[in-house]
């Protein structure tokens, strides 16, 4: 039996072909759950409304 390289102990197969881990990822920025981005999302269209409004 050949000796290839071997996996690490704890590790994922090698799987996937190609695609990215994302809970592997490290990223920098603005973290923020999905309801503060839904809250801006709601005041931004509530603004846009009462600027046509006032206008």
């Amino acid at each position: 039996m050949a000796k290839g390289k071997t996996q690490k102990e704890g590790g994922l197969p090698p799987t996937g072909a190609g695609l990215i881990r994302y809970f592997d990822e490290e990223t920098r920025g603005i973290k923020m759950t999905p309801y503060i981005a839904m809250g801006i999302c709601v005041a931004s269209g509530v603004i846009i409304v009462l600027l046509h409004i006032l206008r």
